[in-house]
């Protein structure tokens, strides 16, 4: 029997381990799940990542790669503007749209604290958003308002309560010089 050729194939394992850990959480993620999700031999999983943290850097890597694009879009080389007005904008979109999109990307992120494999692409995220945020402020005002945003979605996503822009803006412009 001639393999088929399938380009895509990889791409597709990646985007189903997404979906698995946005439905099941990590728990549920397994060569197993993310096989029958993507709709391929479980042999084609592990032929693309042959450990689960292979397949969990790739699906991490690419939820970064959403927000990533987003803030890139808001803060455009030598863009004007209330830069925190924007970022607070910018958090309220992406809370106000899928959350469990939001969720997945935190729960991929925070499992770098047990799983050292996930840390260099964690780290990779925080340099390049410090870096958009950097192109508005300083480089030590951007890692401070890069991690006053992680802990505003944190408390919203943790406590499930309402994204309040105004607070958020309000905190964000106090660490603007």
């Amino acid at each position: 029997m001639a393999r088929r050729y399938d380009p895509e194939r990889r791409q597709r394992i990646i985007d189903a381990a997404i979906r698995v850990v946005g439905r099941d959480g990590l728990a549920g993620l397994s060569h197993r799940s993310v096989a029958a999700e993507a709709d391929v031999p479980l042999g084609s999983t592990t032929y693309h990542f042959a450990t689960l943290e292979e397949l969990m850097v790739a699906a991490l890597r690419q939820a970064n790669e959403g927000f990533g694009r987003r803030l890139a879009e808001r803060l455009p080389e030598g863009g004007q503007g209330d830069l925190a007005a924007e970022l607070a904008a910018e958090l309220g979109a992406w809370l106000g749209g899928e959350r469990s999109g939001v969720e997945l990307e935190y729960e991929l992120y925070l499992a770098a604290l047990r799983r050292p494999a996930l840390r260099p692409v964690a780290a990779e995220w925080t340099e390049d958003a410090a870096a958009l945020l950097a192109r508005r402020t300083d480089p030590v005002t951007a890692r401070a308002l890069l991690a006053l945003m992680d802990g505003i979605c944190l408390q919203v996503l943790l406590t499930g309560g309402s994204y309040d822009e105004e607070y958020a803006r309000t905190a964000l412009a106090r660490l603007i010089p």
